[in-house]
C-alpha cells in the first residue's frame, strides 16, 4: 500500500491507500496504526479502494493535545473523506476502531454505506484489565517507567508473563507488543492516555453503543469476531448480532482479538463476499429520526402497558399479610 500525508485543521494525518472502486476504509485499534491493515489491504484493493488512516494521536499521525473521544474521531473520519474526494464508504472498524465506525454511522448515515466490526470496542462493558489500567490514577506517572529502552528489552523476552494475562504467541502479541513498543514517546503516551480515558474506566468500557443498535436495522452489518479474543469477549458479537436486525455474525475459531492478522485470507474473502452481495444503505437524517420515534412511542407503549398490569393485580389480603415481629 502507497503512504501519503494530508493536513486537516492544522495536524498531519498520515494514511495509506491502494486499488480503485468503491471506497473501503480500515480503522485500527488503540495504540495501533494503519500498519495492522497492510497484508489484507493488497488484496482488497483487488476491485476496491482501500484507504486506512492513523488515527490522531497513533502511527505517524500528529498527537496534538485536544479531543480524543469517539464523536472527534468521527469527525475526522469525515473531513479526511473530504479532503480526499470521497463521499461515502464501507467503513472497517477494529477495536477502537469499531466505537468510531459506529459513532460514523450514527453522526453521517448518509456517507456509511456499510458496516464491519472487527474484535469490536463499544458493545458491552467488560474489557481484559490490561485495558482497564490505563483508566488507573497513576498510570501517567507508571507508564515512562515501562515503556524505557531498558524495560522494552527485558518485556521483549517474557513471552511467558505476557502469555498470562492471556496473549498468545502470534497476532496478538506482536500488535500488543507493537503498540506497546510505540508508547515510549511521550506525546503518543499522552495521546493514548487521552483515547483510553474517553471510553474506558476502571471497571471497563464506558461508552456504549448497545441501546442505539436498532439504528442500523438498515445498514449492512458484518461483525467479525476471533473466538478467543482475551481483550474484548465474543459475547459481545453474539449480543450485537441479536440486537441488530439483519445482521451477520463470523467467528473465527482459535483466533484472537485481530482475527484479520489470525486468517487474513478469510477475513478479505468475507469481506469481499459481504460487499459484492449486500447494497449500499442510502439513509439520512430525516430516515433516523423517524425510526427513533418509532422506537420511542413502542418503548413508551410498553411501559404504559406494564403500569397498567401492575395495576390490575388485587392488593394483597390482609388475611394474608405477614404477622409483625414481636
Amino acid at each position: 500500500m502507497q503512504r501519503a500525508d494530508v493536513s486537516l485543521h492544522g495536524h498531519r494525518v498520515h494514511y495509506r491507500f491502494a486499488g480503485s472502486g468503491p471506497l473501503l476504509v480500515l480503522l485500527h485499534g488503540i495504540a495501533g496504526s494503519s500498519a495492522t491493515w497492510e497484508e489484507v489491504g493488497w488484496w482488497l484493493q483487488r476491485g476496491h479502494s482501500v484507504l486506512a488512516p492513523d488515527l490522531l494521536g497513533h502511527g505517524q499521525s500528529a498527537k496534538p493535545r485536544g479531543d480524543y473521544s469517539l464523536g472527534a474521531y468521527a469527525n475526522l473520519l469525515r473531513d479526511l473523506l473530504a479532503s480526499l474526494g470521497h463521499e461515502r464508504a464501507t467503513v472497517v472498524g477494529h477495536s477502537l476502531g469499531g466505537g468510531v465506525a459506529l459513532q460514523f454511522a450514527y453522526q453521517f448515515p448518509d456517507r456509511c454505506e456499510r458496516l464491519v466490526l472487527v474484535s469490536s470496542g463499544g458493545l458491552g462493558r467488560e474489557v481484559h484489565p490490561l485495558l482497564r489500567s490505563a483508566a488507573i490514577p497513576g498510570a501517567g506517572v507508571v507508564l515512562p517507567l515501562l515503556c524505557g529502552e531498558g524495560t522494552r528489552s527485558t518485556v521483549a523476552r517474557a513471552t511467558h508473563w505476557l502469555g498470562r494475562l492471556g496473549l498468545r504467541a502470534g497476532p496478538d502479541l506482536e500488535e500488543v507488543w507493537r503498540g506497546f513498543v510505540s508508547l515510549g514517546d511521550a506525546d503518543t503516551r499522552r495521546a493514548f492516555l487521552d483515547t483510553a480515558r474517553s471510553v474506558l474506566d476502571v471497571r471497563g468500557q464506558r461508552v456504549s453503543a448497545t441501546n442505539r443498535l436498532y439504528l442500523a436495522e438498515e445498514l449492512p452489518t458484518l461483525l467479525i469476531w476471533g473466538e478467543r479474543d482475551p481483550l474484548i469477549p465474543v459475547r459481545h458479537a453474539h449480543a450485537a448480532h441479536e440486537s441488530i436486525p439483519g445482521s451477520r455474525l463470523e467467528v473465527f475459531p482459535g483466533a484472537g482479538h485481530f482475527p484479520h492478522r489470525d486468517d487474513p485470507r478469510r477475513f478479505v474473502d468475507l469481506l469481499q463476499e459481504f460487499v459484492a452481495t449486500t447494497q449500499p444503505a442510502r439513509l439520512d437524517e430525516a430516515r433516523l429520526r423517524e425510526r427513533m420515534r418509532e422506537v420511542e412511542a413502542q418503548r413508551a407503549a410498553s411501559a404504559a402497558a406494564d403500569l397498567a398490569t401492575r395495576r390490575r393485580r388485587p392488593a394483597r389480603s390482609s388475611a394474608h399479610a405477614a404477622p409483625p415481629p414481636r
